[in-house]
């Protein structure tokens, strides 16, 4: 199977100049109202592959290849949330950078909905995001890449400023999740590392979609999905860890107003299906690659193998879970994945699994056997999906009391 990795050129201004280079720097001294400045001076345990020299960053091995057939080398900084004192829909990016010809420099943002829920990354396309939303929590991730080993860009300051504007191209909040049929294949890797930074582990439980706009930070299931066999016989639900196959800015769910490259394919179509289909790009996929396979999602190896009970790749259905309205919950478990049940009993059908951090959509609850989990002792069961089951003492809801209406 062929791998990818990362690559958006979000800040066309800041790539291959081989200069230090501002994006709309703002006069000398100024300090608008909703503005805050970057801290690139602490690197911890939630980036990937960057380093940080008296404040200036870059990447930490500009060699590191994270997938045997990785194109390039890249890493990101997880910025720490940031409260504004306003409501914002748009974040411009002032960037100055040392970017040698072959190397990156991405900014993308999200915004807080509420203490569980984010809108997706969203790339600062020539310099500014546009957020689905108005927020008033933003996070900031500072990504770098490079095609050629050893060079690397050095990024000596990021400003940030929120601003309320029209809302242009929101996606409107639905009350199920988007789900399309794709293609999806194993990605297997055991001992690699994931664009988030997870070391793989074998029967591991994750997924990987060819965008980082739906990609969780590490140890944590921000972004998560369904994935069914089409007959709907087994489904998992996994957190987003990793970015492929084939394409890294083809978030193929969204629609074309959003859709950040391939806006002329149906919504739904991921562009190596089209590309291994149907010839498009001339067949080829971001890269100049000619696809192997149709894929649109990788499966780790326990999602595969125990959660769909899959011996081949093939086509399944994904929900993106946080295209979704309505409470969620985070599955807590001691690392095992959570049996999802037919129905609020232990002796139930298992109709799949549920990974360890993973952030479900809770439809309704019902009462049923009395179970002693992680979050205590409660006969609540709730429903995550189509007569799928799972004890409220595994989810961690921010309540004891039940956070949707009864079934």
């Amino acid at each position: 199977m062929v791998r990818t990795v990362k690559a958006r050129r979000v800040m066309a201004a800041v790539l291959a100049m081989g200069a230090v280079t501002a994006l709309a720097a703002s006069p000398a001294n100024a300090a608008p109202e909703g503005s805050w400045r970057a801290d690139l001076s602490t690197v911890d345990g939630d980036d990937v592959n960057v380093r940080s020299d008296g404040g200036v960053l870059s990447l930490e091995n500009s060699a590191w290849h994270r997938k045997p057939d990785s194109i390039g080398s890249q890493g990101y900084l997880l910025l720490a949330e940031q409260k504004l004192g306003k409501p914002v829909n748009r974040v411009t990016a002032q960037v100055t950078a040392d970017a040698p010809k072959g190397t990156e420099v991405e900014v993308d943002v999200r915004g807080k909905l509420n203490s569980n829920d984010w809108t997706e990354w969203t790339p600062a396309e020539a310099g500014a995001a546009q957020l689905s939303t108005s927020v008033s929590t933003v996070q900031v991730r500072i990504g770098l890449r490079t095609l050629t080993d050893g060079v690397t860009a050095k990024v000596s300051d990021v400003t940030l400023q929120g601003e309320l504007g029209p809302q242009a191209n929101a996606i409107g909040a639905a009350a199920a999740p988007l789900t399309y049929k794709v293609f999806g294949t194993r990605e297997g890797l055991v001992g690699g590392t994931t664009a988030n930074g997870h070391v793989i582990k074998s029967r591991d439980h994750f997924v990987a979609l060819p965008s980082g706009r739906g990609l969780a930070p590490k140890n944590t299931g921000n972004y998560t999905v369904r994935i069914c066999r089409t007959d709907n016989s087994r489904c998992e639900y996994a957190p987003v860890w990793d970015v492929g196959p084939w394409n890294t800015k083809d978030d193929y769910w969204n629609p074309s107003a959003t859709r950040q490259m391939w806006k002329n394919l149906p919504q739904g179509k991921p562009e190596a299906q089209a590309a291994y289909q149907d010839g498009y790009n001339g067949g080829k996929d971001e890269f100049g690659r000619k696809p192997a396979n149709p894929a649109g999602i990788d499966l780790a190896d326990g999602t595969f193998w125990d959660g769909l009970k899959m011996t081949d790749n093939g086509w399944v259905n994904v929900s993106y879970l946080w295209t979704g309205s309505g409470p969620t919950g985070v599955v807590s478990t001691a690392g095992d994945p959570m049996n999802v049940r037919a129905s609020a009993s232990t002796s139930a059908a298992i109709k799949g699994l549920a990974a360890n951090y993973a952030k479900v959509n809770i439809e309704c609850y019902v009462e049923g056997d009395t179970v002693t989990g992680k979050f205590g002792t409660s006969n609540i069961w709730d429903r995550i999906g189509p007569g799928h089951y799972i004890s409220d003492t595994y989810l961690q809801t921010g309540s004891d009391l039940p956070v949707a209406p009864k079934c």
